[in-house]
């Protein structure tokens, strides 16, 4: 073997390993959904972190979305989801928590878009044109109750048994012939599609990925409120938009923060 030979060989064992590395700890970080944990610090100073501000585009909510509360709501909040990670079914119940305290009041509207993550979750795409198949053949009321009993069975982590797909929808009175068909129909599979391309235009790189919509442009004391949340967590958990309208949020964060956020952008 010749020395160029010898050098070419010892460095493929180095680079596969970088390689895999990356592989990995991307798959590491999807997993998690983008889940994010308050940052702590040992013997250390907590300082504010920095806070950045990029173009954010999402499509206006219109009647084509899945609407909880009023769709003329001063805070719109929408958020994309994959109906197997684990971290989308906690926070649908902190949303569900939201929704209770602002929703019924008309100030926060709770838009639903699908977010599946196919390299992680390869059942997560059907469980999604599911839903709009239910939205599509019963409504709004029915798309709601559909998503509910779906993460109320599901174990999460790809571990739902599709075979269960129609038969909750036969429990909302949706014939299965009319539901398998659908299930089939282009159409849904490009909303979804499309669902996933925005998010990931708009910043999403895992689940749950929300953003937040103000009716109005977030003045420099609401920001400042909004900001000081960010201390607690990783720097790229709130994104604000360039107009100060949307912020991006990143992970499954708790009712508390999720409500200051709110309850800052109501003051506005």
């Amino acid at each position: 073997m010749d020395e160029q030979s010898v050098q070419k060989n010892s460095l493929t064992v180095p680079i596969a390993i970088v390689i895999a590395g990356v592989l990995i700890a991307g798959a590491l970080y999807l997993s998690r959904g983008g889940s994010t944990q308050p940052a702590t610090s040992q013997g250390q100073d907590t300082q504010a972190q920095p806070t950045v501000n990029r173009e954010i585009i999402v499509r206006p909510v219109s009647t084509r979305d899945h609407i909880l509360g009023n769709p003329d709501a001063p805070v719109g909040f929408i958020v994309y989801t994959d109906l197997e990670c684990p971290f989308c079914k906690s926070f649908h119940n902190t949303m569900h928590k939201i929704t209770d305290a602002y929703g019924k009041d008309g100030k926060v509207a709770w838009v639903y878009r699908s977010f599946p993550l196919p390299q992680l979750h390869p059942k997560a795409p059907a469980e999604a044109v599911a839903t709009e198949c239910v939205s599509m053949l019963a409504g709004n009321t029915a798309y709601w109750s559909y998503v509910d009993s779906l993460f109320q069975i599901t174990p999460s982590n790809n571990g739902l048994d599709l075979a269960e797909l129609p038969k909750l929808a036969k429990n909302l009175n949706i014939d299965e012939s009319r539901f398998t068909a659908c299930s089939t129909d282009e159409k849904n599979t490009a909303a979804v599609q499309k669902d996933y391309e925005e998010a990931i235009s708009a910043g999403g790189q895992g689940t749950p990925f929300s953003v937040i919509v103000s009716a109005k442009p977030l003045n420099v004391l609401t920001l400042n409120k909004i900001k000081t949340l960010t201390t607690q967590y990783p720097p790229d958990t709130f994104v604000f938009s360039t107009d100060n309208k949307r912020i991006a949020m990143s992970g499954a964060l708790p009712y508390e923060t999720v409500s200051q956020v709110i309850e800052a952008i109501l003051a506005n």
